[in-house]
């Protein structure tokens, strides 16, 4: 019974979580403006990366964990270097 609600708790978290997906995608691509789309950018990879948590606990496999890390590093650093670009017109002094 418990591996059911688990299992039918984990579907519901996928499907939402693409939904979420889905509508940051739009938010990136429809943006009318820049800090929209960094933002839609930043919620993007947000959900990419629970999305292969709800994966890899669903799979029992460590590796889905390694990229959700690497995703969430890759993606913090993007969305700070994007948005000092906004600020400052320029990512390095």
């Amino acid at each position: 019974m418990a591996a059911q609600i688990l299992d039918g708790a984990l579907v519901l978290a996928q499907v939402l979580l693409a939904a979420a997906m889905a509508i940051a995608a739009y938010r990136l691509v429809r943006g009318p403006r820049a800090q929209d789309r960094i933002l839609g950018l930043d919620t993007f990879y947000v959900n990419a990366m629970l999305l292969l948590v709800v994966l890899g606990i669903r799979s029992g496999t460590t590796l889905y964990f390694e990229a959700a890390l690497i995703i969430g590093m890759l993606g913090f650093v993007g969305t700070v270097a994007f948005a000092k670009f906004l600020m400052r017109g320029e990512v390095i002094e």
